[in-house]
């Protein structure tokens, strides 16, 4: 890691069927253990499933589920003096949207349901609806930094 150069951040190419960085990014972190096909196979089938309940365009549901998980603000911790406190911190874009895909993808898995594909298109649907496990946690996150706001003093 250079000492004074800002390295460049690299950003994936869009995905082949969507024409999506989001999309991508989304595939990469569902992936497990290398197979990355298998991780499209199950989205693109998540978002036909989509497509057949909601009779709404996927991508529209798709990326007003990410836009509604992704949280503004988030709490760090931080000692200050020998006690650690929950510093309200603001979450930058890319941050929150990974966190909101990591959200998404986490309670899909702990969902009931026969596929994974079918438990990934309920998340989704409800999470554009504004409900669901995900919305739940981006709530509980802004709840704890509500909370701690009088921390506030101690930003980085």
């Amino acid at each position: 890691m250079p000492r004074r150069a800002i390295i460049a951040k690299r950003v994936p190419p869009a995905d082949p069927v969507h024409n999506s960085q989001l999309v991508q990014r989304f595939v990469h972190r569902m992936m497990q253990r290398g197979k990355k096909s298998t991780a499209q196979c199950l989205l693109y089938d998540a978002l036909q499933l989509v497509k057949e309940r909601s009779k709404q365009e996927p991508m529209d549901i798709f990326n007003k589920a990410v836009k509604n998980v992704t949280p503004l603000v988030e709490v760090k911790a931080r000692r200050v003096g020998g006690s650690t406190y929950q510093v309200p911190v603001e979450v930058k874009q890319q941050r929150g949207v990974a966190l909101a895909t990591a959200w998404i993808i986490t309670n899909s898995r702990k969902r009931a349901g026969r596929t994974f594909a079918e438990r990934l298109s309920a998340e989704l649907i409800d999470a554009s609806a504004g409900t669901g496990a995900s919305v739940r946690k981006r709530d509980e996150t802004h709840k704890m930094a509500e909370a701690n706001k009088a921390f506030a003093h101690y930003r980085y």
